[in-house]
């Protein structure tokens, strides 16, 4: 994969927006172990790395409208690699994460936002079918990168609660899985959710309105009187969620969980 040239070819480009996905944008400096151990396997330096990813950055309008701007120095390559990612995340995640996983080894890095799918897929359970095995691998292939991203987006934590336990936070999707297979891997139609968020949400005791804010079910509100209910959702009414650094929930996905899931009565 070492490139000659000063153009970066498109298995790195691969590698760069794979890890933009996977790291919080405070990590994305040259002195990052994943950065340093990932740009010698691609024939980069870290800087040149580094400044790849925060130069997708600038690309980010969750990161750019914030005032955060990342570097100015995006290519033409970069922002076709953009537009393709947005356009169709299950094909991005698939081949992005082939090409990292043909070139890292567990002997090479311990950081597990790096292990080779394959390594990973273990520690976490997968109930989606599929056709045939090959249909399963891209599922839970995807299903991973869903995780990581989304996860990596929130810091790693609750965007209701903080909550910061790995083991007890979901991916959750805000349209379902199996309703809009084309964005089954968008970040974008994730939130960082407890395991009993994440329960509620998917049963529609609880919606996010357009400025991101929690709005209870009048199931939820009728539980006022009882103290675990209003600690741990219905006293949240009109909170703010945490929002997240990257990949900022989409309106349209919102919307939809309001109109479809959401329980009105």
């Amino acid at each position: 994969m070492v490139s000659k040239s000063n153009n970066w070819n498109r298995d790195q480009l691969l590698v760069a927006f794979n890890l933009y996905c996977q790291i919080p944008f405070g990590k994305m400096h040259s002195r990052n172990p994943e950065i340093i151990r990932l740009a010698t396997l691609i024939g980069r330096t870290p800087s040149a790395l580094a400044m790849k990813l925060t130069n997708i950055a600038s690309l980010d309008p969750a990161i750019t409208s914030t005032g955060r701007r990342g570097l100015a120095g995006a290519s033409a390559a970069d922002k076709l690699m953009w537009n393709e990612m947005q356009h169709d995340w299950e094909g991005f995640a698939l081949e992005s994460q082939a090409v990292v996983d043909a070139i890292v080894t567990p002997n090479d890095i311990n950081q597990d936002a790096l292990l080779p799918t394959a390594v990973l897929l273990e520690e976490e359970e997968f109930d989606y079918s599929a056709e045939d095995k090959t249909s399963m691998v891209k599922i839970r292939v995807g299903q991973h990168f869903f995780r990581r991203s989304v996860l990596s987006a929130y810091l790693g934590r609750c965007c209701i609660t903080g909550l910061a336990e790995p083991r007890l936070l979901v991916a959750s999707h805000i349209v379902p899985w199996h309703t809009d297979s084309n964005h089954r891997l968008n970040p974008r139609n994730g939130l960082c959710l407890s395991v009993l968020h994440d329960k509620a949400f998917d049963l529609g005791m609880f919606t996010l309105t357009p400025d991101f804010k929690i709005k209870t079910s009048r199931h939820m509100q009728s539980m006022s009187n009882n103290p675990f209910a209003t600690d741990w959702l219905v006293g949240l009414e009109g909170k703010c969620i945490e929002l997240p650094e990257k990949f900022r929930p989409e309106l349209e996905f919102l919307h939809w969980h309001h109109q479809n899931i959401f329980m009105r009565e």
